[in-house]
């Protein structure tokens, strides 16, 4: 069967098939709009509504939280100065026993070397009693930062349940979850998913 293509148009070019191609293109970007509206559509219907926050923008605008942390720096400053101040005493008596240690007894330069080691070690527990874990500082930062830090929390708190939101993400510190509304959690349904009860 002898087939008549169209004499080609100046700037186009005809291949066989290539009117074929055209319209499966067509079609297919019809099929695709048509699937991306109806996820969309569905994704809206579920969408959770959200907020994004900066709790550390909040914070620096408080004057009590700024009270707060002065107070806090000025604790840790001086507790800091009482360290160097011991490491200051430490360096010295290393120094004397460095200078004076070829005339020392076996015996005085035993006990030299015991109070050098005793120094050392009261200084390390100095420093790992203020600003160690859970140490001085840490119950410091609790007792002045952390009450208005929950101030905070239970404005947002607050607000998330007046404004309906399910989720706020704190964007201070990277992205964190800082308020979630219970109904989305669904641990439980995993749990009797695996036959826990």
């Amino acid at each position: 069967m002898l087939r008549i293509y169209p004499e080609p148009v100046e700037g186009h070019s005809y291949t066989f098939g290539n009117s074929i191609h055209h319209k499966t293109t067509y079609i297919m970007k019809k099929i695709l709009l048509v699937v991306c509206s109806l996820w969309l559509a569905s994704f809206a219907a579920e969408a959770q509504k959200y907020a994004i926050i900066d709790t550390k923008y909040i914070l620096d605008k408080m004057p009590e939280y700024k009270d707060a942390q002065k107070k806090l720096d000025d604790v840790a400053a001086s507790w800091q100065k009482e360290i160097d101040d011991q490491q200051e005493d430490l360096n010295k008596m290393y120094r004397d026993f460095d200078a004076e240690q070829v005339m020392l007894s076996d015996e005085l330069r035993k006990k030299r070397e015991d109070q050098l080691f005793n120094k050392e070690k009261g200084l390390r527990d100095l420093q790992r009693k203020r600003f160690g874990f859970e140490g001085d500082l840490y119950k410091k930062r609790q007792e002045l930062i952390k009450p208005i830090q929950d101030k905070v929390y239970n404005a947002i708190q607050k607000m998330a349940v007046q404004r309906s939101y399910d989720f706020i993400l704190d964007k201070s510190e990277g992205i964190t979850v800082i308020f979630a509304d219970p109904k989305l959690d669904k641990s439980e349904d995993v749990l009797r998913e695996l036959g826990i009860r």
